[in-house]
């Protein structure tokens, strides 16, 4: 069994201007982001949404030293990106779709996301999302020290760091012998 893990493709990350954006590399993997999410979702695979949520003005969380405030509980910046929202509304009452609220950048940590994925025999995760070498690399590394087969979409994966981009696929590939396809 497999599932997709959507991650933090929100306006923050991906919009011109998003707090925190990716801006054309995140706007320019929409379109194999969201086939890649309809295709799972319609043949009844497991599809997570894994967004990143903060509070304003929390001093305590570490991102808080290190990005500007982004994806605030509440705001537009938090909501979805463009064609995604409009997937996820249709298709957010279906059993088979998820969403989880995550503080930190791996999409297992502090959730129940092992436990959601086990309790469905899913033994293999896909990974979409931004940014590829922070979020998406923190899951990965999640996933593979659990156990999980990975498979990382590149034509639906971003960041605004060229360089780390790269270097993450790479490590996806040489490091957690993920599949990296497309």
């Amino acid at each position: 069994m497999k599932a997709l893990i959507s991650i933090d493709y929100t306006n923050d990350f991906v919009a011109a201007d998003g707090a925190l954006t990716t801006g054309e590399p995140g706007q320019e993997i929409e379109a194999a982001l969201v086939q890649l999410t309809k295709e799972f979702t319609d043949r009844n695979d497991f599809v997570v949404y894994a967004i990143d949520r903060h509070e304003e003005n929390d001093s305590y969380h570490p991102e808080s030293q290190l990005f500007p405030p982004h994806n605030i509980a509440g705001t537009e910046g938090r909501a979805l990106y463009s064609s995604l929202a409009e997937l996820y509304q249709e298709s957010k009452e279906q059993e088979n779709v998820y969403w989880i609220d995550k503080r930190h950048y791996s999409a297992f940590s502090g959730t129940d996301l092992d436990i959601r994925l086990r309790e469905r025999g899913i033994t293999e995760v896909h990974l979409t999302g931004v940014c590829t070498d922070i979020c998406v690399l923190h899951t990965a590394v999640d996933a593979y020290n659990l156990g999980y087969k990975i498979v990382v979409h590149q034509s639906a994966v971003a960041s605004f760091d060229p360089i780390g981009h790269e270097w993450a696929l790479r490590h996806f590939a040489n490091t957690l012998g993920a599949a990296v396809v497309d």
